[in-house]
């Protein structure tokens, strides 16, 4: 049973299609479906010969989508980095729209949120890989400590680690949301802006539990190969881990290369032959963000694919 009780506000909606299409009659990716706000709009513009292949690694989401009837519409249950499985060069965009979608937060039983109890999961893929409650029984406090501090940006990474690990090891399992909140809300007393103390340790571990920056990376070399010429790469996201990320492979991709040979720094005269052109960076409007404060720290870059070769050797991308 799908459960639609759930909304998603789609962010930058109308702008990421308008980015994305270039031909009507194109092929297209959606690597996150979520609740198919971006590919409902995209299907609209398309013309009969379009085609539109979403992927989605929540089964939740899998199952909204497989209720669509649009023969030019397929769905894939898996990460958004296995579109490198697309033939090369086979299509005209790729939309990324990156994080996690407002039914899985508001969704208690799905763990991600401390503002309702629920069981502490957080994976986007309920079937795959360990749950985050499973996880804290065996990871030690300097491996915890070092994901909280990397992917939550917690300057209070040490001592929450010192808390869960000691927590666990007395008592067994941290079963619910609720419990970890109120635990770290010990440790930390104060947090800027009103933020929960716990914002930046749920974030962590939710970004490291589905492995959410490799994934993205990942992602970002697949898009590389399935792009043709001319195609366009949509990336919305939501902090700045993953903007960082984007800005940096998109940069890298789009200007002239500095190379060492020999022990000698020479500049390749080339840039407009890299695969990338950078065309724009946009952030919600102050309209939409009142409407959705969801959206407030969303941002989106765009480029166009050249018909360059990509090469990954020395980029560190």
């Amino acid at each position: 049973m799908v459960d639609t009780d759930f909304v998603h506000q789609t962010v930058l909606l109308n702008e990421a299609v308008e980015a994305l299409l270039t031909d009507l009659n194109g092929h297209y990716v959606d690597g996150t479906f979520g609740r198919g706000g971006h590919s409902h709009a995209i299907l609209q513009k398309l013309q009969p010969q379009g085609r539109l292949t979403a992927f989605d690694r929540d089964p939740q989401a899998v199952a909204v989508a497989r209720q669509w009837q649009d023969q030019r519409f397929d769905i894939r249950h898996a990460t958004f980095s296995e579109l490198a499985q697309l033939p090369a060069a086979s299509v005209q965009g790729v939309l990324l729209d990156l994080g996690i979608s407002s039914p899985q937060i508001d969704d208690a039983a799905r763990g991600f949120s401390f503002r309702h109890d629920g069981p502490l999961d957080m994976r986007m893929d309920p079937t795959a890989g360990l749950s985050v409650s499973e996880w804290l029984l065996q990871v030690e406090e300097k491996q915890l400590a070092q994901v909280i501090r990397d992917y939550g940006e917690e300057r209070f990474a040490k001592p929450i680690a010192k808390a869960i690990v000691a927590r666990v090891r007395a008592q067994g399992a941290i079963a619910g949301t609720a419990e970890l909140a109120q635990l770290i809300a010990g440790v930390v007393k104060t947090r800027e802006g009103g933020q929960h103390p716990a914002t930046r340790t749920f974030q962590a571990l939710r970004i490291f539990i589905n492995g959410e920056l490799e994934q993205v990376q990942s992602a970002l070399h697949a898009s590389m190969q399935v792009l043709a010429p001319g195609g366009r790469l949509v990336v919305i996201s939501f902090h700045s881990l993953e903007d960082r990320i984007v800005k940096q492979f998109m940069q890298t991709q789009a200007k002239e290369q500095v190379m060492r040979d020999d022990m000698r720094w020479m500049l390749r005269q080339q840039a407009q032959s890299m695969p990338l052109k950078l065309l724009d960076r946009m952030k919600p409007s102050a309209v939409e963000v009142q409407a959705n404060p969801r959206a407030r720290s969303a941002i989106m870059r765009v480029a166009e694919r050249s018909d360059a070769p990509f090469v990954t050797q020395g980029r560190g991308y």
